[in-house]
C-alpha cells in the first residue's frame, strides 16, 4: 500500500516524484516504469555491427528513466508559445513559473553553465516575417543529450533512497477501489491513495485502453507528420548561434496548412527511435563541442487534425510510418534534388553529395510513403527557409523519413489535472494537454503540490 503511485518514468514522473519527496516526505510514493534504468538504457546502433534498429522489446531511446526526452538533446523551452495546452488549465502566468522552477531544479542538478536562449529582440523575427514565415517567441534552455543525462543521473541519485522505483515493469491496467487505486502489473499488484499517470507519447495506446476501460472521456487530438531534414551547419548557423532552436511556422499557398519545424538540432546527428514496434526518425545533439558533428538538422512537419467520423490520428500516422518501413527496412533517406526530379536516391548519388548523412539509412523516394498534400507542404516551406537561410533548398540536403508525432487522444481533465476519479492524476505528453519536456515536467510539480 503506498500513499501515491506514479506510473510513468519521464519528465512528468520524475518531477512529480521529485517535488511530493521534497513537500512531503514522509509519502510513501512508488514509481513503475516499463523501461530500464537510465544506466541500462544503451540502444544498440553502433554504426558497425548494428547499424540499423532491430526493433527491440523496450525501445531504449524512448523508454525507462528519463522518458523520451532523456536522449532527445535536453531543450527546456520556456514559453506558452508552444509545448502545450497546460495554461488552458492552470493559467498562463503559473505555467510559466513552474517552468522556470524545473529549469532552477535543472540548474542545481548539474545543468549550471548551459546557455538559455532567447527571442527577445531579435532583428530575425523581422527577416522571418518578410519572407512570409512566423517565428514563435521562446526562452530555451539548451542542456544536450550530455548534460540532460548527468541532470538525470543527479535527480534520480537524490531519490532513489526515498522513492521505490519498478523498472522493466509495465503496468497492465488499473482498477478502481472504494478508497483509491490498484496498479496491476505481470506478476503482482499494488494498491495507493492517489494515482498519476505520465506515461508520455510512447505510452498514448496504453492510455487510450485505460480510458476506455475506465470510462473517461476523450476527444480526438491530432498527429504530425513530416520530414527530418539534415544540411551543413553553417547553412542554419545565424539562426542557431542566436536563438539555438527557431520554431519557425509557414502557411502553405497551396493548401493553407501550417508547416513547422521542430526539434531542432545544431551540429546534431540524426537516429532512429521504435514506436510501438515502428520505426521512425528524430534528432540529438550534445553541449560538448567534442561530439559535435558538421550537420544541423531538424523535423518539418505538418500537422493533421481530425473530425467526425475519424477518431484514430495515431493510427494514420503509423499506417504512413509502416509504409516507410516496408518500403525501406526502417527509415528512408533522400536527397531534395532527387525528390524535386521525381526519383529515388540511391547510394552512390548521396555519397557524393555535400551533406554526410549521420544516421545510416535506406537510400529511396519519400513521394512512395508520405500523402502528396503533406509532401507539398514540406517542398514549400523547405523553399520558403531557402529564402532566410540560403542553402536549405539545396540538391545535397537530406531528408529522413518519416518522422511522426503522436500525440495522445486528449483526455477530459479539470483545472487540477484530475479526470473524472478523484485522486486519478493524468500528466505530461500522455494526458494529450503537454507535447514538451518544459511542460510535462512542470504539470508533474504542479501536481505533485497539490497532492
Amino acid at each position: 500500500m503506498y500513499d501515491v503511485i506514479i506510473i510513468g518514468a519521464g519528465p512528468g514522473g520524475i518531477f512529480s516524484a521529485y517535488e511530493l519527496m521534497k513537500k512531503k516526505p514522509e509519502l510513501k510514493v512508488a514509481v513503475f516504469e516499463a523501461g530500464h534504468t537510465l544506466k541500462e538504457r544503451k540502444c544498440p546502433i553502433d554504426g558497425k555491427k548494428v547499424k540499423s534498429c532491430i526493433r527491440c522489446k523496450s525501445c531504449a531511446i524512448m523508454n525507462g528513466f528519463g522518458g523520451a526526452g532523456a536522449f532527445s538533446d535536453g531543450k527546456y523551452n520556456i514559453t506558452n508559445d508552444f509545448g502545450g495546452t497546460l495554461y488552458e488549465y492552470i493559467g498562463r502566468q503559473q505555467a510559466f513559473d513552474l517552468m522556470k522552477y524545473v529549469d532552477h531544479i535543472n540548474m542545481s542538478h548539474g545543468g549550471e553553465g548551459t546557455k538559455m536562449y532567447s527571442t527577445a529582440g531579435t532583428d530575425l523575427k523581422k527577416l522571418c516575417l518578410q519572407n512570409k514565415l512566423k517565428l514563435l517567441d521562446a526562452s530555451v534552455r539548451h542542456l544536450g543529450t550530455d548534460i540532460n543525462y548527468v541532470v538525470l543521473e543527479n535527480l534520480y541519485a537524490e531519490m532513489k533512497d526515498h522513492i521505490e522505483f519498478f523498472f522493466d515493469t509495465p503496468v497492465e491496467s488499473i482498477e478502481i477501489l472504494k478508497d483509491g487505486y490498484r496498479i496491476i502489473t505481470k506478476d503482482a499488484s499494488f494498491d495507493a491513495a492517489k494515482c498519476i499517470i505520465s506515461v508520455g507519447r510512447s505510452g498514448s495506446k496504453w492510455m487510450e485502453k485505460v480510458c476506455s476501460k475506465l470510462e473517461i472521456p476523450t476527444k480526438s487530438n491530432r498527429v504530425d507528420i513530416g520530414v527530418r531534414v539534415e544540411l551543413p551547419a553553417v547553412i542554419f548557423s545565424h539562426l542557431t548561434d542566436e536563438l539555438y532552436e527557431s520554431k519557425i511556422v509557414y502557411r502553405t499557398e497551396k493548401f493553407e496548412d501550417n508547416v513547422r519545424t521542430f526539434c531542432m538540432n545544431p551540429y546534431g546527428m540524426v537516429v532512429n527511435e521504435n514506436t510501438n514496434g515502428i520505426v521512425t526518425v528524430n534528432g540529438h545533439s550534445y553541449d560538448s563541442d567534442k561530439l559535435r558533428t558538421e550537420n544541423t538538422n531538424f523535423a518539418l512537419l505538418v500537422a493533421k487534425h481530425f473530425s467526425e467520423p475519424f477518431k484514430d490520428s495515431n493510427g494514420y500516422g503509423e499506417s504512413i510510418a509502416r509504409l516507410s518501413n516496408m518500403l525501406g527496412g526502417g527509415v528512408i533517406v533522400q536527397r531534395f534534388g532527387d525528390l524535386v526530379r521525381g526519383r529515388r536516391s540511391n547510394e552512390k548519388r548521396i555519397k557524393e553529395g555535400l551533406v554526410t548523412p549521420t544516421l545510416a539509412a535506406t537510400p529511396g523516394d519519400l513521394s512512395l510513403v508520405l500523402p502528396k498534400r503533406i509532401l507539398d507542404g514540406i517542398m514549400e516551406m523547405i523553399y520558403a527557409l531557402d529564402k532566410i537561410a540560403p542553402g536549405t533548398a539545396n540538391d545535397d540536403t537530406l531528408l529522413y523519413g518519416v518522422e511522426v508525432k503522436f500525440y495522445n487522444m486528449e483526455v477530459e481533465l479539470d483545472e487540477n489535472l484530475q479526470c473524472r476519479y478523484p485522486g486519478l492524476y493524468v500528466i505530461g505528453d500522455g494526458s494529450g494537454v503537454t507535447h514538451s519536456l518544459s511542460h510535462a515536467s512542470a504539470s508533474g510539480v504542479y501536481v505533485a503540490r497539490l497532492i
